[in-house]
């Protein structure tokens, strides 16, 4: 039918209204059980649209005026409910799958070579932070420090480099001072290391060894021990992930226009729960999975939620993730059950002023939800219009 609007299929259509519009959809069914809706809806819910508009077409009786509006008609024809051209910014979404975990672990060496005995050792679950032990080999702590690149060498007065500047910049962190946070080993850094490794329990050496410290970029969550107490402490001892949580989409190349750093996204939790993310990396390197037959390329996303307690105790949680498609600002929309089919083809709108109402045409453009795109002649923000109960 000329002027029908196709919704591309795969898509979840959501509007975002900033103007006054009124809510016509149907009171939640009170039997139906509370919990996360069902995926295949969810990716259906364009055809859903697609279809409501199919019915308003077939179940409205056909009007046709010719050239321009129809006439205006008495009372008796008032429709029984109204709603309001608006204008709004309608937003196209697109729902993918997530997981939403603590993201890759990184696993702790034994390092240096000796057959000291563990002797302490984090619970899993746990958080460790600057300064303190990851674990304790014959009771000496090997501690974290905070940077982007693990301890190589030995470090002692005479020293340069970015490895200095890295100790450094963790003793200052940890309230020692008397030196410069630079890239050089004085003997000034040596005697705050020497206080460091006394407050530790550590032999006053002014030096610091690479099995001495483990190196993160930041607070550390124990996901697995690898030893046991009194095991000897060489090979791996442990595992550990970041402290926050976060949404890993393999997203699919050919939608990866969807995914931009620094973009919002909501993050759906399985019990339906909607909450708040935003986009904060794109992998550039695409991976291909599946047999010869059905290949998937896919990137790597990565979406942050900032309300953390929001996700409860979640983890390794398959979630649904929604991405913004296309968005369209400042035009007007109505409910798609306001429309109603013109013998001459395309579609209108119901005018009613007061107790009169009349048939304008209209143009369609973007449908987002429950929401369609209208323009056309006497198509402005405030009109009535019926829609059907």
């Amino acid at each position: 039918m000329p002027g029908q609007a196709h919704l591309p299929a795969g898509r979840e259509l959501v509007t975002t209204t900033t103007a006054r519009t009124e809510d016509l959809a149907p009171p939640a069914d009170p039997g139906k059980p509370a919990g996360r809706r069902d995926r295949r809806r969810v990716r259906t819910a364009a055809g859903v649209c697609g279809a409501a508009l199919v019915v308003v077409a077939g179940t409205v009786a056909a009007v046709g005026f010719g050239d321009g509006d129809t006439p205006a008609t008495a009372r008796a024809d008032l429709p029984p409910a109204t709603a309001t051209v608006a204008k709004t910014t309608l937003t196209q979404t697109e729902t993918v799958d997530g997981t939403l975990g603590y993201g890759d672990t990184t696993v702790v060496k034994a390092r240096g070579g000796t057959n000291a005995t563990v002797t302490w050792l984090p619970a899993e679950g746990s958080t460790v932070s600057r300064g303190r032990p990851v674990y304790k080999a014959d009771s000496d702590p090997v501690v974290l420090l905070y940077g982007s690149a693990p301890l190589y060498r030995t470090l002692e007065p005479g020293a340069e480099g970015a490895d200095v500047k890295l100790v450094e910049r963790n003793l200052s962190a940890l309230g020692y001072d008397g030196f410069t946070v630079d890239d050089e080993y004085t003997s000034a850094t040596a005697d705050a290391v020497r206080d460091w490794q006394d407050d530790l329990g550590l032999s006053e050496t002014g030096t610091v060894a690479p099995a001495q410290v483990v190196v993160a970029t930041g607070r550390i969550r124990v996901t697995a021990l690898q030893l046991a107490l009194g095991d000897t402490a060489n090979g791996p001892v442990l595992s550990y992930s970041g402290t926050t949580r976060t949404v890993t989409v393999h997203l699919d190349v050919d939608k990866q226009e969807l995914a931009k750093k620094g973009i919002a996204a909501t993050v759906e939790l399985p019990d339906g729960t909607p909450v708040k993310g935003t986009v904060t990396s794109v992998g550039t390197v695409a991976t291909t999975t599946g047999t010869d037959n059905q290949q998937t390329t896919t990137i790597d996303v990565t979406v942050t939620v900032a309300d953390q307690k929001k996700l409860g105790t979640l983890d390794e949680a398959p979630v649904d993730v929604i991405l913004q498609a296309e968005q369209r600002r400042d035009v007007l929309a109505v409910p798609v059950n306001a429309l109603v089919a013109l013998a001459e083809g395309g579609y209108g709108l119901q005018a009613v002023d007061g107790s009169t109402t009349r048939y304008v045409a209209v143009k369609t453009g973007m449908f987002a939800g429950n929401k369609v795109e209208v323009s056309g002649t006497g198509v402005t923000d405030g009109l009535v219009v019926g829609v059907p109960r």
